[in-house]
Parts: C-alpha cells; sequence; structure tokens
C-alpha cells in the first residue's frame, strides 16, 4: 500500500516542494524514514505513532517506509510529522489519497495528535502558492503567517481535522488575510523620541545623516554620554518599511523561529543588539544546517554593537562581507545557503579601557600602550566599511539639567523620508540600490561628481588623514546625503568638509 503526500522543506530562507512517500508491505513490523532526515525527523518515528493511537487509529503492524523526496537534499525540523502521519493513515486506508496531491500539509504533532506550531511556514506558503497548490494546511497558530501570501490556508487543531478537509467533510474555510490593512495597521508605531536626549546635537545630526543616507556608523564617547540612548532611538528616525520588506524580513523572522505569536507580518524594522560575547556563528549565521544570525536577523533594520572593542576580533572580521555585499554565504561540506543581510551598522565604543581618553571632566588611567592595544581591537578593514565615525562627549549639567530643546524624532524623520524620496527617484531602475550607502563605484562617479573647490579639499584630506580608497568611497556617499538633505541636486565643497570631519578614527591623534 503506498501513498504521497505534499509537503515542503526549508533551503535558506526559501522553500522547495518535497514529496513523502509511504510504503507499507507485510513483513515483519518496522518504521523506517529515509531521504536524508536530521535527528528532529527520526525522532518523529515515535511522535507520529503515539499521535496515530490516541487519536483512535490503529498503527499499521507491518513494515512502514517513509521517504523524503528529493532524496539527495538534507531535511531538518519537526514540519514533517503531520505529513508523515497523512500518508501513513492514507496508506492504511484511512484517508482518500484523491486529495493528497491538491494540498500542501506541513505541521509538528504532539503524542496525543495536536498540531504544533513550527517554523518557516511564510517560506512554505510562498512555495505552495508558486506550486499552484489548491491549500495549504498548517497549524491553527501559523494560519496568519501562511496568509500573508495570498495562498488558501487552512488552519487545523488535530490529526482529524486534516483528515476531514481531504475528504471534503470539513466546516473549516481558509483563513482570509488583507495583508495591505495588516502592514497600513501596522505602520503607526511608537518609538523612543530623541527630544529626551539631552545636548549631543552633532551626535544627532551624525545620526540623521545616517539614517538619510543608509549609512553605517559607530559613535565614541565616554561611559554615560549617551551613546546607547540614541542608539535606541535610531530606528524611529528610518523611513517605514515598504511591503517587499515587510515580506522579506518576516520570511527571515520565520525561518529562524523568532516570529513572535500572533503576528502575520513585520512591519517595523528590526533592532538587534547581541552581546559582547556573542559567537561568529550567532553573528552572521551557521550550524550543521545553518541557520541566519543576528546580522540577517537585522536585514531592513538595525544591528547595534555596544562595547564594539569587547567583542571578539574573529566575530567582528567575519562581519565584512555582509557590510559590503549585503548578503550572507554559509558554505558546509552538504550545502551552500545565502542569507540576505543588508543591515545599518550602528556601533559604541569608548575612547579607552577605562573610558575616559579625552574627557574634560574624569582623568584617564590608561597608558599609551593600553589605549592604542585597545583601538587596536578593531581592524583598519572594518574600520573602512564604516561610513562615519562621530565622537559622542560627555554632557555638561546645564544640559541634563535643562529642559529638552532638542527637535522631536517625528521632526527628524521628515527631513530623512525627503532625503530619501530623492535618492529613490535617482536609483529608479537600478538593481539592488536604494539609497546613496548602497552605491557602486561606477554609480558614485556618476552622482558624486565635486567642483575644483570640492576637490581640492577632499584632495588635502585624503593626503593629511591617508584614507583608503574605500574610506574615500564613503566620503563622497556621505557628502551626496548631506547634500540631499538640503535638496541641493550639486555636491558643495562644505558638503565635503562635514563628510570627512565623520571620520574621526582616520585622524593622525587616533594612531
Amino acid at each position: 500500500m503506498y501513498a504521497r503526500v505534499k509537503t515542503a522543506a526549508l533551503h535558506g530562507i526559501d522553500a522547495y516542494i518535497v514529496d513523502a512517500e509511504v510504503d507499507i508491505l507485510y513483513k515483519l513490523p518496522s518504521f523506517t524514514i529515509v531521504g536524508l532526515p536530521d535527528n528532529a525527523i527520526k525522532e518523529s518515528r515515535e511522535r507520529v505513532t503515539s499521535a496515530i493511537k490516541n487519536s483512535g487509529f490503529p498503527f499499521p503492524q507491518n513494515k512502514v517506509t517513509v521517504n523524503l523526496a528529493p532524496a539527495n537534499i538534507r531535511k531538518e525540523g519537526s514540519s514533517f510529522d503531520l505529513p508523515i502521519a497523512i500518508g501513513i493513515l492514507a496508506a492504511s486506508g484511512y484517508v482518500s489519497t484523491d486529495a493528497l496531491d491538491r494540498f500542501i500539509i506541513v505541521g509538528e504533532i504532539g503524542l496525543d495528535g495536536t498540531v504544533l506550531k513550527t517554523r518557516g511556514v511564510l517560506p512554505v506558503a510562498v512555495a505552495a502558492r508558486k506550486y499552484g497548490a489548491e491549500g495549504l494546511i498548517v497549524p491553527k497558530d501559523n494560519v496568519q503567517e501562511a496568509a500573508v501570501a495570498d495562498v488558501d490556508a487552512y488552519p487545523v487543531s488535530n490529526i482529524r481535522d486534516v483528515i476531514e478537509i481531504l475528504e471534503g467533510k470539513s466546516s473549516i474555510t481558509p483563513f482570509k488575510l488583507n495583508i495591505r490593512d495588516i502592514f497600513n495597521m501596522g505602520g503607526e508605531q511608537h518609538y523612543l523620541d530623541f527630544k529626551d536626549v539631552r545636548g549631543q546635537e552633532s551626535a544627532k545630526r551624525a545620526l540623521e545623516i545616517a539614517a538619510a543616507g543608509a549609512h553605517n556608523i559607530l559613535m565614541i564617547g565616554p561611559p554615560g554620554s549617551g551613546k546607547t540612548m540614541l542608539a535606541r532611538r535610531f530606528p524611529g528616525i528610518l523611513p517605514t518599511m515598504t511591503l517587499e520588506e515587510a515580506l522579506e524580513t518576516t520570511k527571515i523572522h520565520s525561518v529562524a523561529g523568532i516570529l513572535p505569536p500572533n503576528v502575520a507580518l513585520l512591519t517595523t524594522r528590526p533592532f538587534r543588539s547581541p552581546h559582547h560575547t556573542i559567537s561568529d556563528a550567532g553573528l552572521v549565521g551557521g550550524g550543521a544546517y545553518p541557520k541566519p544570525g543576528e546580522v540577517s536577523l537585522a536585514h531592513n533594520g538595525v544591528l547595534f554593537l555596544d562595547e564594539l572593542p569587547e567583542f571578539q576580533r574573529n566575530v567582528l572580521e567575519v562581519m565584512r562581507q555582509p557590510l559590503e555585499d549585503g548578503v550572507v554565504t554559509i558554505a558546509r561540506a552538504a550545502i551552500t545557503l545565502s542569507f540576505p543581510s543588508r543591515f545599518m551598522l550602528v556601533a559604541a565604543m569608548n575612547p579607552c579601557p577605562c573610558g575616559y581618553y579625552g574627557d574634560p571632566y574624569h582623568e584617564c588611567t590608561c597608558t599609551i600602550t593600553q589605549v592604542r592595544k585597545y583601538r587596536a581591537k578593531i581592524s583598519g578593514p572594518l574600520l573602512d566599511r564604516i561610513d562615519m565615525h562621530i565622537e559622542v562627549p560627555s554632557v555638561r549639567y546645564e544640559k541634563l539639567a535643562g529642559e529638552p530643546t532638542g527637535e522631536s524624532t517625528e521632526e527628524i524623520r521628515a527631513r530623512v523620508m525627503e532625503a530619501r524620496l530623492i535618492q529613490q527617484k535617482r536609483f529608479e531602475g537600478i538593481k539592488n540600490v536604494y539609497a546613496n550607502a548602497h552605491m557602486t563605484t561606477k554609480l558614485i562617479r556618476r552622482f558624486c561628481k565635486l567642483s575644483p573647490e570640492g576637490e581640492n579639499i577632499l584632495k588635502q584630506a585624503i593626503t593629511r588623514m591617508g584614507l583608503s580608497a574605500r574610506a574615500y568611497d564613503r566620503v563622497l556617499k556621505v557628502s551626496r546625503t548631506i547634500a540631499d538633505l538640503e535638496n541641493s541636486e550639486s555636491i558643495e565643497p562644505y558638503h565635503i568638509a562635514e563628510a570627512v570631519q565623520y571620520r574621526s578614527l582616520d585622524r593622525e591623534y587616533w594612531a
């Protein structure tokens, strides 16, 4: 007796259709799963056996063989429990096989036959729609996520619900979701307000420029100067996500299994702040079967690295590829996967181990050797990939005690949105370029032309500060963003001068 159930497996942040084939032979009782299953799938034998029995069906006392095809690609996760169980029941004659090819089935099952939530349902739903499936049968806790892909998603609570749907005897109807309404409703978010930050006007200006051009930024200052406070308010001045960005971000969080309960679509830009003890695999992704790391979970959002020199050097160095390419490629002997990772890096650090080097209000207790060793933890190639380096000095008492006088998050965000609209028009029709920070060298030469006076200022800066070719390009990108904030078509000399000031780690006194 043979049955075939359509299901799906994850490959990176996408999914592909898998056939769960079940064959029952009149031989000594056994239960074998083949097709490169991982341990979670191998353990499903016990879950499936108990679930079938506790759902009121006898488990076949024969040789049961399950094949997950294509058999040359490794499968992992518990989402194969439900299709395997349905396949066994269909091969045993308890489920009609006529409807099996019309539905994609995914879900983990408990020992009592209940269907439990699983990860990666959104990519599966997208694959089901492309495949042309009549419907997608998913755990009820995943149905909103599945409905985002505009596919008929049937929410089920137990094995009997699935059987009734396949037999056409169920009252369960496809879950309907208007993705546009969900997206628009999620657009109104409450962020921490920049108006709460006392002083630090120059740092706020730099963060506005960074947000307007999607530039990476590093803040250097003593403890308590407000670096973390500024960073946590930074997402509030970023433009709202487009629907395309929201879908891609949601797919990554779905694959990672961290999508919040009852959330169909992530409509706010992610803000990830990993601890400095994180491993390189935790940051960029990895594992025997690679999963997305923090740089991918921050895709289309912000990755905040506080106390940057405290991160292990090898951890920081693995960020070079995602910072440059916007994608992480993880190669293993059996598989190579790519995860999108176009994020904005916001980093913070003290100027020295004690934190008070150059601070007029506290005496630094570090030696020059200690200061240089501390700063050397951040390599030159990594600094080159950070567009802006700014100083965040201590705030004086008068600023702390006075009334807030700075601009609100909404006021800053309005200017950022205007600058981004200018960039969208500029890069219209150019693939994968949405902001100034994404410009290639060819685009920089096209859109960042300088006057002779501007060329002279930049030449002096390059000569005196010893900027690399990559840093030179980044100065031009930041200059273009400063001009966009002023709605200026041309890059003026003072735009170049301001952009050069945001390369503080390239100055001589830092060495």
